[in-house]
């Protein structure tokens, strides 16, 4: 699973600033937040998970649609950069300037953001250390321990991630994955997991990669 990229998105704050209408300022990742993923597991990315992070080229995007013209671009952070990338005691921070003047979708951006049309954020990563605890449970707990890099961040506008952010897999395959997660659980002693139980991790695997990995 690592290196993987997955993508987590959350209603978190993300305003329009600046006197010529062109700055969208926002927070994309929040430390120590319990998130639950579609009622499967839960999910915390861990204070400091950033340190060490490889940020050098995240580009800013609306839904994560990346058929379209980034609006803001974060090259090794630099000052030339059009998205200026903070990290502290709470997460990242971003803060990406806007051609409003010659590109449209980023007027239209600004403009949803500042009238509260649009009020979260999402970014697209991949995971070097991760933790899981209570594995023997139906309701696991994952801790991100350590963010390999960022790529990506957008304005979303469903903030939440929610269930029918799956829905875009064929019903098929959506079917056959439930099939194998309900074998699987039902295979499962009585008994707690113990470490290194393949089953279980194969189960929480597979959860992953419908949840996250698109």
């Amino acid at each position: 699973m690592k290196n993987d990229l997955i993508r987590r998105s959350y209603l978190c704050e993300v305003r329009a600033e600046g006197d010529g209408g062109n700055v969208i300022v926002g927070r994309p990742i929040v430390y120590d937040r319990a998130t639950d993923i579609c009622g499967y597991f839960e999910e915390i990315i861990e204070h400091g998970a950033l340190d060490g992070a490889d940020l050098t080229d995240v580009r800013f995007l609306v839904n994560h649609d990346t058929s379209r013209i980034p609006l803001a671009r974060s090259r090794r952070n630099n000052g030339n950069s059009t998205m200026q990338l903070l990290i502290d005691n709470d997460g990242l921070n971003i803060r990406a300037q806007l051609d409003v003047e010659n590109n449209s979708e980023a007027r239209a951006l600004y403009s949803a953001v500042q009238r509260g049309d649009i009020s979260g954020m999402s970014f697209m990563f991949s995971v070097d250390t991760d933790e899981w605890e209570k594995q023997g449970t139906d309701y696991p707990t994952r801790h991100i321990k350590k963010i390999a890099s960022v790529v990506e961040v957008s304005a979303v506008t469903f903030p939440a991630y929610e269930q029918t952010e799956i829905s875009t897999r064929s019903a098929k395959e959506l079917e056959s994955a439930r099939a194998l997660l309900e074998s699987m659980k039902n295979a499962r002693s009585n008994k707690p997991v113990e470490t290194g139980d393949n089953t279980e991790l194969e189960l929480l695997k597979m959860k992953i990669n419908l949840l996250g990995g698109f």
